[in-house]
């Protein structure tokens, strides 16, 4: 599919016929056929779409000369986004399949023939190998499978980690056989884009999971094509860099790093721009929705090293949070996010809810705030005078429906730390499920003066 990128003069805030497309509420979070290359390698459920990033390079005026931040960079959106439109961008992402997928999202060098030449070779190997064993890929016929024990599992530390169910066992066996070959054939020049493809495949052609938008186990799958679902997810890999290997060489590159701690990966006084949606307080687990291919890849193998990850990350879920965490201490003067964390105690002890996370709501609350409040202070040391910063937030009802206005608070903390608050920009609007209200999604637009 061709790409369909704004030209420079859209790029600096001129108006174009681009400009003019209308987009409707339907999809104003869907990545738009248009934005396929790149984003669509990987991308987790629920992400902020390329069109938001491409609206904030127009209004911030930014160009090749510029530097975007994206210090909770996720899966990539902003810096891939960036990198097409001719701007230098740098990701910031403390997951490291997360930070593995971005990264691999903005490498472009790798040449299409070659890398389809080379998973044909891998295929082959796996696809030999199943069979020597009497298993098909793709069988015509449902498979009788009966020999549960001759197929592959995971370590126990590693198969702990997954919610039950996550993949059957036949496919789990396949899944193994080929990520086996694709090692013994590494070859370094494909090799993050062929596992960027198995994780994709993994999630959405190989496993159970569904996602609405928490991941769940859905109907198991007995079978499931594992080497056919992988080349074809490199086969969309490959069709994109043909697009993308003639676009101009742009920097792009991410940190694995904690973003309340920039400072300690980027220099001084070099950022001319932000634009990133953190994570919200609520109940979602973001080591939970990518868990099951963090453990087939490796970048997770026992609860250690998840302990360790989760360290890392704002604390915006009750799972995240451990004992020795105190960066509530930092908002311990801001009333309105008491005052909410009071509520949330206050309706828990009326509802008579008495289970380890719900006692740990108003907890959570304060640790995600004071955790924001520690990552805009460190920010201020990268940014340059004159910074534009966006950030996607949204409302949250999450904790016994206390209503959390995120923009607004977030836009205090900002504001007590010397950023200018330009405004709030309405996103879009969502039905909560359980109060049935429309919550805010919005754009927090701040300024740093240096």
């Amino acid at each position: 599919m061709p790409l369909s990128l704004p030209s420079p003069f859209f790029i600096r805030g001129e108006m174009t016929q681009a400009r003019t497309a209308r987009r409707t509420p339907r999809d104003a979070n869907k990545l738009l056929p248009q934005d396929q290359a790149a984003h669509r390698w990987f991308r987790f459920v629920l992400s902020f779409p390329p069109h938001l990033v491409r609206d904030y390079v127009r209004k911030f005026r930014l160009s090749s000369e510029d530097c975007v931040l994206d210090p909770f960079c996720g899966t990539g959106t902003t810096i891939v986004e960036c990198k097409k439109l001719g701007v230098p961008a740098i990701g910031v992402e403390a997951h490291p399949l997360a930070h593995f997928a971005s990264s691999v999202k903005v490498d472009w060098s790798c040449q299409p023939e070659g890398l389809l030449k080379h998973a044909r070779m891998v295929a082959d190997s796996a696809s030999r190998q199943l069979l020597s064993e009497g298993i098909e890929d793709n069988p015509v016929l449902e498979p009788d499978w009966r020999d549960f024990d001759k197929l592959r599992r995971l370590p126990s530390d590693a198969a702990d980690l997954l919610l039950k169910g996550s993949i059957s066992p036949l496919p789990l066996h396949k899944t193994l056989v080929l990520l086996e070959c694709l090692e013994a054939q590494r070859n370094d020049c494909y090799y993050g884009h062929e596992r960027l493809a198995a994780a994709r495949a993994i999630v959405f052609s190989i496993s159970n999971l569904e996602f609405g938008p928490e991941v769940g186990v859905g109907k198991p799958r007995r079978d499931a094509p594992v080497v056919a679902s992988w080349l074809q997810e490199v086969g969309a890999i490959a069709e994109d860099l043909k697009q993308l290997k003639d676009l101009p060489p742009v920097r792009a590159v991410v940190h694995n790093a904690d973003a309340r701690e920039l400072s300690r990966v980027l220099e001084p006084a070099s950022i001319d721009a932000v634009i990133t949606s953190p994570p919200y307080p609520n109940e979602k687990d973001y080591t939970r929705s990518t868990r099951l291919e963090s453990v087939l890849l490796g970048f997770i193998k026992n609860k250690a090293e998840l302990r360790e990850l989760k360290r890392l990350l704002v604390r915006s879920n009750t799972r995240g949070v451990y004992k020795g965490d105190d960066d509530d201490r930092w908002i311990q003067e801001h009333e309105a996010i008491h005052r909410i964390a009071e509520a949330i105690e206050a309706r828990r002890l009326a509802l008579r809810k008495n289970s380890g996370f719900e006692r740990l709501y108003p907890r959570v609350t304060k640790l995600y705030f004071g955790g924001m409040w520690r990552h805009f202070k460190d920010l201020r040391k990268v940014l340059r005078p004159g910074a534009r910063l966006a950030y996607v937030v949204g409302d949250q009802a999450s904790y016994l429906q206390v209503m959390i206005r995120t923009g607004t608070l977030i836009a205090d903390i900002a504001r007590s730390l010397g950023y200018e608050v330009l405004g709030i920009d309405l996103f879009r609007t969502r039905l909560a499920t359980a109060t049935k209200e429309q919550l805010r999604e919005e754009v927090v637009l701040l300024r740093w003066p240096g």
